[in-house]
């Protein structure tokens, strides 16, 4: 395949970010067609690229015979009907976390998937591709720090979107450390139990901020989640690993360390994910592409987190969201991956 012509559904914030990456530092790709329920918007965000036309139906910018794969930006409330359409028009598709909003569409997706005989589906988990989580990753695959044993992470915001409560904080913020968590050890997670600490003051009424979260692992790994989404402070995210034989820690923003004649030193706090993690959206932007580019016509066109790694994360999520209202420990449930061949990572 030559250059791959991609749909763009949904073209707010994050959907417009992409539009951008593809058109402007992502080679071999080209945006052809976008899609948004705000028409305006999306008319707006085609204007900027040469050659981009609006489709106001997503479906039908789906099936657009000008489309070569699709990138879906849109509500997660949207994402089944839309990842069932290119899975049977066979479109490679790039997901923005969530797969889908239940657990049991988001295994009926991986289902239609292992049926297919070929994955398409990869979800946007944008940190296996920062450089160092990539690196992090490659410490514990040299077993220089031995068996790992914990996980300690920290997830913070300044602020919280409009109407955001403890369950999408657990749903948009912690299931990043979820996958994380399967991407570091390599296994899934047997059990989470969420804390509810004193809220902070400054928390919108009725939102329990901060969160602990503790997770456990199928061979007895221990993480701890910190989530605060309203520190007024900035965006920070820290994940240390401890071994048997040392520990790493990534995420302490030391590329530029300052003193100065107050007394004071420091570096400079991200002010959101965007910012942090921008070099890693155009890492698995190209990395996608490059995946479609290659693998067109064969039956694997995902180099990175794939369809069974969104529905396991919709998993521990929901189990999470259960633990929030009970106080309990509660058991993941998952399907037997043994029992859908070809739904491997």
């Amino acid at each position: 395949m030559g250059e791959v012509r991609v749909a763009v559904l949904g073209v707010g914030a994050m959907g417009a970010d992409h539009v951008a990456r593809l058109a402007t530092r992502t080679a071999g790709a080209r945006v052809v067609v976008v899609s948004d329920l705000v028409t305006e918007r999306a008319e707006h965000v085609a204007a900027s690229v040469p050659g981009c036309r609006v489709v106001a139906d997503p479906l039908d910018a789906i099936a657009d015979p000008e489309v070569d794969a699709v990138l879906l930006a849109t509500p997660g409330a949207a994402h089944e009907k839309q990842l069932v359409a290119c899975l049977e028009l066979r479109r490679p598709v790039l997901c923005e976390k969530p797969l889908t909003t239940d657990v049991a569409s988001a295994l009926d997706v991986v289902t239609r998937e292992v049926a297919l005989g070929s994955r398409l589906i990869q979800v946007g988990f944008m940190r296996r591709f920062d450089d160092e989580y990539v690196a992090l990753e490659s410490l514990l695959d040299s077993g220089d720090l031995g068996r790992p044993l914990l996980l300690h992470c920290v997830h913070r915001n300044a602020t919280a979107a409009p109407g955001f409560d403890a369950a999408m904080i657990l749903r948009d913020s912690l299931v990043h450390e979820i996958d994380v968590t399967r991407f570091l050890f390599g296994e899934e997670i047997a059990a989470v139990q969420i804390i509810t600490p004193t809220p902070n003051p400054g928390a919108p009424i009725g939102v329990r901020d901060p969160l602990i979260a503790l997770l456990r692992t199928e061979s007895g790994r221990h993480v701890d989640v910190e989530l605060f989404v309203t520190t007024g402070v900035g965006y920070e995210v820290r994940t240390e690993v401890v071994g048997e034989r040392g520990s790493a820690m990534i995420g302490l923003d030391v590329g530029l360390v300052r003193r100065s004649t107050t007394g004071r030193w420091g570096g400079q706090i991200p002010a959101g994910f965007r910012e942090r993690f921008a070099r890693a959206y155009d890492t698995q932007l190209q990395r996608w592409v490059d995946a479609v580019r290659s693998g067109a016509g064969t039956d694997d066109q995902v180099d990175g987190p794939c369809a069974w790694d969104g529905y396991a994360a919709a998993a521990v999520c929901a189990a999470a969201v259960e633990s929030l209202e009970t106080g309990e420990r509660v058991a993941v449930r998952l399907a037997d991956r043994g029992m859908l061949s070809g739904a491997g990572g």
